[in-house]
């Protein structure tokens, strides 16, 4: 075992570890979740009386290891946990914080794709039960929106939060207002016409607004284009006629999902208990497959949606829009763009195949093998 050498410099683990949170450009929610990851170990240096980096030793990290190994945490929650914690011991090895023997101490859990993914996803089945409830029961309602959205776009319930009006584009109005918009960010008047014959509606597009605590997971490379098709946008253009409330936020702005309660935006807990509460299979009168009475199951009180086993959250969603994308032909990266993430995410996570279905896709292709002359 390597011990702490005379030559590196003293800083306390907390001291370090803000420090290199103080550098990091990331969402909030990702700036959560790597505190999150790294707090058992700054507990573990606080139990040991380890005060100065400088003293850790590598027996140090592999007695960590080993105490988290033995807490009964998934292998991919430590693949995350030892991942972060890796990540911020090479900036406390740049910051000569501690030695390269401890920096190379530390081993993430490789993961097999069975591990990287939660296949509780919403299928397909499942998800269009859950619209054709809606568009019968609730048309143009607020949850009808959030949910269609979910699973239409593909998009993070960040993204959806953080739509305003003006975001919105449906119809001549709006591209008229595109016009003026582009003409005001200075685009030449042939470029703006260009834009505007290439653009075609109805589509969302959201922006990037940290300042006004809309963030966008990936910033201002989350701002695209959201392609929506007509019968979509027609539902949109009912809740906006009726069913919105006409409310503007604490920043003045006009959010798609608005509430008279709050800031005036619908917020981010309040659209993931809807989403948990929709998928839920007694929420149309389905029968409980828990043997649990609706009456009287804790999942049905209000803030517990998430207590039903058959719950999905909005990340499931997510999961099941991009197989369901995938498995109606969407091409990777042209899916990438539209759900903002990586082609590598998408095969490797997001898109967990409905194999008869993917396979019958590829169907179309045995014909090229009797069309050719080759043998």
């Amino acid at each position: 075992m390597v011990g702490a050498s005379d030559d590196l410099e003293s800083v306390e683990p907390r001291e370090a570890f803000d420090l290199w949170m103080q550098q990091q450009e990331m969402a909030d929610s990702t700036a959560q979740s790597y505190r999150y990851r790294v707090q058992p170990f700054l507990e573990y240096c606080d139990e040991a009386g380890i005060d100065d980096l400088s003293d850790l030793t590598t027996r140090d990290i592999k007695e960590f290891e080993a105490c988290r190994w033995n807490s009964d945490l998934q292998r991919n929650t430590l693949n995350n946990q030892f991942g972060t914690l890796r990540l911020w011991f090479e900036y406390c090895r740049d910051l000569n914080a501690v030695s390269e023997d401890v920096f190379r101490a530390w081993e993430v859990p490789d993961l097999s794709k069975e591990d990287r993914v939660n296949t509780a996803k919403l299928i397909t089945d499942r998800a269009q039960g859950i619209l054709d409830e809606l568009d019968q029961f609730r048309y143009a309602s607020r949850e009808h929106v959030l949910m269609l959205l979910l699973w239409r776009t593909t998009a993070r319930i960040g993204t959806l939060r953080s739509l305003d009006l003006c975001d919105v584009y449906l119809d001549d109005g709006d591209r008229q207002r595109l016009r003026a918009e582009l003409e005001g960010e200075g685009f030449a008047p042939h470029v703006v016409e260009s834009i505007l014959d290439e653009a075609s509606l109805p589509f969302l597009y959201p922006r990037h607004r940290s300042e006004s605590e809309t963030p966008l997971k990936n910033k201002t490379g989350g701002e695209r284009v959201i392609n929506i098709a007509d019968w979509v946008a027609d539902v949109v253009r009912g809740y906006l006629r009726v069913n919105r409330s006409d409310i503007v936020d604490e920043y003045g702005r006009e959010p798609l999902f608005s509430s008279k309660k709050g800031s005036g935006r619908l917020s981010k807990s309040a659209m993931r208990n809807w989403v948990y509460v929709l998928t839920q299979p007694c929420e149309f009168g389905g029968r409980c497959p828990h043997d649990r009475d609706p009456e009287e199951c804790e999942a049905r009180e209000h803030g517990q949606g998430s207590k039903c086993p058959s719950s999905r959250s909005p990340h499931k969603i997510r999961t099941g829009a991009i197989t369901h994308h995938r498995d109606q032909g969407w091409p990777t990266p042209d899916l990438a763009q539209k759900a903002n993430t990586s082609e590598e995410l998408i095969e490797g996570v997001y898109d967990q195949p409905e194999q008869l279905i993917r396979g019958a896709s590829r169907r179309e292709h045995l014909d090229k093998l009797d069309n050719s002359d080759s043998s």
